[in-house]
């Protein structure tokens, strides 16, 4: 947990305004480089994870509220599919290095979103996030 705990306070100091990363946090072109919405959904996910994991709730809800921010971000007119294709999320990148799947949508993306939102909405009910709905 402590590792989780340092790797996330890395993500989370070096997150731009709207909580949704750089493909790389050292790419030399920032800003004008392209977000990565599947790495901020799997964030978001892991985030929450650690909220229901961690003992002290302060930092808990530390994360939760980094969560919260990332996910209502996805959830804006900049990322969200809408009608452009049948994927969610847009803004995703694979490999940028090898010029693979940049700014596009791509499946796991999609489905880390999903798994956060079904995530968040179990802990607002009160119930465990590993119990079904």
């Amino acid at each position: 947990m402590d590792l989780a705990q340092k790797l996330a306070d890395i993500f989370i100091k070096r997150l731009p305004a709207d909580h949704i990363p750089y493909w790389d946090f050292n790419a030399p072109g920032i800003p004008n480089e392209p977000r990565d919405a599947s790495a901020a959904a799997i964030a978001a996910s892991a985030m929450l994870e650690m909220f229901v994991l961690l003992e002290d709730k302060m930092l808990a809800e530390k994360y939760r509220n980094v969560a919260t921010n990332i996910l209502t971000s996805l959830s804006s007119d900049a990322y969200l599919s809408g009608k452009v294709n049948h994927a969610f999320l847009l803004h995703s990148v694979g490999s940028k290095p090898q010029n693979s799947e940049i700014d596009v949508s791509i499946i796991y993306a999609d489905y880390y979103d999903i798994e956060a939102w079904l995530r968040l909405k179990k802990m607002q009910a009160g119930k465990s996030i590993y119990e079904n709905l």
